[in-house]
């Protein structure tokens, strides 16, 4: 009788419009993988799933803890913080046996695994009847070129995994197709959902008043770029152009790059500002740069198209899936001359940039909401909990 009626509600639990059991698990609780994350949980929970997160303890600091203590009422699966770290570690097998117990008690149907260390996490547990495992790689082992010694180790990790993926879940097509490109062709389901925005952040943003002529917004990581824009701005002054920068951010590199513009001479330049949500950021340039070396679907291009915000990018990684036909505010990646030369063309021709940030304001709109994200999330694992 009993295992008559566990056979029930495994079926039951794949019927459309079921509330799901959701664990998301990512590792650090940092930059656009955790906005995500929050934005996707908050969406399920609106619409009756059960959801829980999981996430690193050693990083976010006090801003990682106050967006978690806030959702973490709505949350019937629990907020979860283990120490897990960037880089292999001999902790690695205690994380991984602390996440089997975590997953024994919250009984999930659905297993997220956002990120190259979560998702291996994730997708190292057996397969099971009643769960699937997803994995959403945000770019991550992504971005190592495949000639390094990281590149090769992630590489042969992710072909191992690959066969105990139940769904991909990509956030740009720029990512799926170098996950096939550099991995191989899963032969699970998989999904290209684009990250989205909401209604409130389609607002316009307020020039303040003490704005400079370039705005920088995120993390301060090798792979964003933040040092090849201030040598573009040494480049720039060094050829006759005043212009000036404001660094809205924090991360690792921030000493470094307090370094290199004192060593370049730009401290009457350039300012600080250190984290600050990304609209007040938007608020303190005339021009935002993106100057990334690598990316997949940057959070911060997609918010600044909504706000209506003249922005200049990297071609790179999924950005030019956000500009779609305007190639003309997209620059060489790691090229500092064709970066300076971008932001000369974008500040001389100012009727131009406003004009293609209202167009992007419009395909924003029409392409990256929220809604449509994370219907279109659920929408994979709906589709994956029925080919089980």
């Amino acid at each position: 009788m009993n295992a008559v009626i566990f056979r029930m509600q495994t079926c039951m639990t794949t019927l459309p419009g079921t509330p799901l059991r959701i664990l998301h698990a990512t590792r650090a609780p940092v930059g656009g993988i955790f906005r995500h994350i929050l934005d996707v949980a908050n969406g399920q929970v609106e619409r009756g799933h059960q959801v829980g997160i999981l996430t690193d303890s050693l990083t976010g600091g006090d801003r990682a803890a106050a967006a978690l203590a806030e959702i973490a009422p709505r949350l019937a699966l629990g907020v979860h913080r283990l120490a897990i770290h960037r880089e292999p570690h001999l902790t690695d097998p205690l994380v991984w046996l602390k996440l089997q117990r975590l997953i024994k008690q919250t009984r999930p149907d659905v297993l997220h695994g956002h990120g190259a260390k979560a998702g291996a996490f994730v997708r190292m547990r057996p397969s099971s009847k009643t769960a699937i495992r997803v994995y959403t790689p945000h770019g991550g082992s992504l971005h190592y070129p495949l000639n390094t010694a990281k590149g090769k180790f992630y590489a042969t990790l992710e072909r191992a995994l690959m066969g105990r993926t139940d769904l991909f879940l990509f956030e740009s097509a720029f990512a799926r197709d170098t996950y096939g490109r550099n991995i191989g062709q899963p032969e699970a389901l998989v999904r290209c959902v684009f990250n989205g925005v909401n209604n409130s952040e389609f607002a316009p943003v307020p020039l303040a008043d003490d704005a400079t002529d370039l705005a920088y917004v995120g993390e301060f990581r090798h792979i964003k770029g933040a040092d090849l824009l201030i040598e573009a701005v040494a480049k720039l002054r060094a050829d006759g152009r005043r212009v000036t920068l404001t660094l809205g951010g924090d991360g690792e590199e921030t000493d470094a790059l307090k370094t290199q513009i004192a060593r370049l001479g730009l401290e009457p330049a350039v300012r600080f500002i250190g984290h600050v949500k990304a609209r007040d950021g938007f608020s303190k340039g005339r021009l935002l740069v993106v100057p990334s070396r690598g990316d997949s679907m940057p959070y911060v291009v997609i918010e600044a198209a909504a706000a209506g915000i003249p922005m200049i990018a990297a071609d790179v990684g999924g950005i030019p899936e956000v500009f779609a036909t305007h190639t003309d505010a997209l620059f060489t990646p790691g090229n500092v001359n064709a970066m300076a030369r971008a932001i000369e063309t974008a500040l001389d021709d100012r009727a131009a940039t406003l004009s293609r940030a209202a167009v992007l304001r419009q395909r924003i709109a029409a392409h990256f909401s929220q809604d449509a994200m994370v219907e279109g999330v659920l929408s994979g694992y709906r589709d994956a909990l029925a080919m089980r």
